[in-house]
């Protein structure tokens, strides 16, 4: 056995060094010419092969599965069941490492995690990756539990207590706030904060009952709950601390907001304070300039990308919360709902991406003489915040994307029940609709009435779906992994994966009424509702979240060169993991479709 067998590729970077010797000691080299047959239907495999030049492709009848290529490994699932299920073919000539099935049978027994790569599903694969010692999703502070960081005694008072006799206690206890039970809402709390309304509310302070001036109910979390959560929570009621509860309701303590930013230190609750306390558009321009610095931050820890995007969903949404305000006149704001669409909408937003934005307007307001002007000033404020103007006018500053409830609700209709020219896309893109400033009821209102409409025409979802087939299928993306297609290098994440997923659950939540906006929780609904399996919304989860893991680390890297970004991958880049990775992802994009194809009759258009 030759000592240049690369133990660098997956699976086979996770095993240890007496490991790695069994493999030397049973593989073997094999040839096959251009188009000689490696594996067939119906055999009973005998060894794995791992591909040290050439390409082999994977065929059902006149379908191509998969191709392999250099240090990739095939096939796996055929050595599990005892036989092959598809065709292997020499694309090229091959030279390949062949493992004997007894060594594979020893390897995965004695290392799980290389079973898990193996053999399993892009969810295990990506459970066990996550489980490897040399990862970074292991040592990022974000998956920590929430009793692992510094949890302050509480202290509790009855709702009849005197406001002197709790400021007593915050001395003595050497605290800055106290529970407060007794109250019709349930657990509330009293603050040092909520002592200045005690003192401006006029009544003797020892006569004034705590209950009277509590906060309820209190923001809750489990200790078992992660702080990445916990974070997304503080940020998202806009609190300063945590109530940490049992699940038999015992309170274990109380988690302030600087101790856990303390404990992770990962910057966000600084460009919070940063946008809460600026007092103009150029101190909210700096504090934009941070979010990306800590999305790379998060990314090099090995924060969950669904935690990172609805980290960044919080702050951009109150980021264009700030500088909507300084635009416009109070009065707009308050008669007014400003939104968000597109992956901003749906919380799937990493890196800056262009503006998809509206304005929903209280019907019988008269809005402002200068409205135009004000939007066109907000487009441009969040230009210079580094999020570029929307090819397609699908922003504030664009008349058709400002109207009342009334006028809203019947142009959403129109696109829905009477669509021509590219009102479906529009429809699509309403659809992630999700409100960051003024009255977010005057966007329900409009979304309400969306519900409401039935949706029952087969023809014009088939058409609302068909968008899925815009892009080329998983066999053109594969064959552009190893440079065999004729288009360029760089992979679209986009347009082969991502944007099937998003679009092919909305078109699901869609037909079943389901009125989530973020990706996740609509196939959570779907699920729930018996409309998809829960394997393979699962499934879709999971390939969503590394596609878009895959881009932002490629987005990334164009930042750090300074070039414009993209988000689009360079095979040549890519590891033999990534790739394997890849090709799974891409496997359930195009098994999601073969469904939407079913469900939705896309066949007949």
């Amino acid at each position: 056995m030759p000592s240049a067998f690369n133990f660098n590729a997956s699976p086979f970077d996770c095993l240890s060094q007496d490991e790695r010797h069994l493999v030397r000691a049973s593989v073997d080299i094999a040839y096959f010419p251009e188009g000689a047959v490696v594996l067939d239907v119906g055999v009973a495999p005998t060894h794995l092969f791992v591909i040290i030049k050439g390409y082999v492709t994977q065929t059902e009848g006149d379908e191509v599965l998969a191709t392999y290529g250099p240090d990739d490994c095939f096939d796996g699932c055929g050595l599990m069941t005892g036989r092959v299920g598809s065709r292997f073919v020499a694309t090229e000539e091959v030279v390949a490492y062949q493992l004997a099935r007894e060594a594979v049978n020893e390897l995965i027994a004695r290392n799980t995690t290389f079973g898990a790569l193996l053999f399993s599903d892009l969810g295990q694969k990506l459970s066990a990756l996550a489980q490897r010692a040399d990862r970074h999703e292991l040592q990022s502070l974000t998956l920590a539990r929430v009793d692992q960081a510094f949890l302050r005694p509480a202290h509790t008072v009855d709702a009849g207590t005197d406001i002197v006799s709790v400021v007593r206690l915050f001395q003595a206890q050497r605290t800055t706030n106290v529970l407060v039970t007794g109250l019709p809402g349930g657990l509330g709390i009293f603050t040092n904060t909520t002592l200045q309304r005690a003192i401006l509310d006029g009544r003797p302070l020892d006569q004034l009952p705590v209950g009277d001036l509590a906060s309820v109910p209190v923001v809750t979390v489990r200790p078992s709950d992660q702080l990445g959560d916990a974070m997304v929570l503080l940020l998202r009621q806009r609190v300063h601390r945590l109530v940490v509860v049992e699940d038999s309701g015992e309170v274990r303590g109380t988690l302030e907001a600087l101790d856990l930013f303390s404990f992770l230190a990962n910057h966000s609750h600084l460009i919070t304070v940063q946008i809460e306390h600026a007092q103009d558009l150029p101190a909210l321009a700096q504090a934009a300039a941070q979010i990306t610095r800590l999305i790379a931050a998060l990314h090099r820890g090995g924060t969950r990308i669904g935690l990172m995007a609805k980290l960044v969903q919080q702050l951009n949404a109150r980021l264009f919360e700030r500088a909507w305000t300084m635009v416009a006149p109070p009065g707009l704001v308050d008669n007014s709902c400003l939104f968000v669409m597109g992956s901003e909408g749906r919380g799937e937003q990493l890196l800056k991406t262009d503006q998809d934005n509206g304005l929903v307007l209280r019907d019988g307001y008269t809005a402002p003489a200068d409205l135009d002007a004000i939007c066109q000033r907000f487009s441009e404020v969040l230009a210079s915040f580094g999020y570029p103007e929307c090819p397609g006018r699908i922003m504030v500053s664009n008349p058709d994307w400002r109207d009342t409830v009334a006028g809203f609700g019947q142009r959403v209709r129109q696109w829905l029940l009477q669509p021509e020219g590219d009102s479906l896309m529009q429809l699509a893109i309403f659809l992630d609709a999700h409100a960051v400033a003024g009255d977010a009821a005057l966007l329900a209102a409009v979304r309400d009435g969306v519900a409401a409409l039935a949706v029952d025409n087969d023809a014009v979802l088939a058409r609302f779906a068909s968008a899925v087939e815009n892009f080329g299928g998983p066999a053109g993306w594969w064959s552009r992994l190893f440079g065999l297609g004729d288009e360029g290098r760089a992979i679209s994440l986009k347009k082969a994966g991502i944007f099937p997923i998003v679009h092919g659950v909305r078109s699901l939540a869609l037909a079943r009424h389901v009125f989530a906006t973020g990706t996740a929780d609509r196939i959570a609904a779907l699920v729930e509702g018996g409309a998809l399996d829960a394997a393979l919304g699962d499934e879709l989860v999971q390939s969503l979240h590394f596609l878009m893991g895959l881009r932002l680390k490629a987005g990334l890297a164009e930042i750090d060169t300074g070039r414009p970004v993209t988000g689009n991958v360079d095979p040549e880049r890519l590891s033999s993991l990534e790739r394997d990775l890849l090709k799974d992802a891409l496997a359930v994009v195009k098994r999601f479709k073969a469904l939407l194809h079913q469900r939705l009759r896309l066949d007949v258009l």
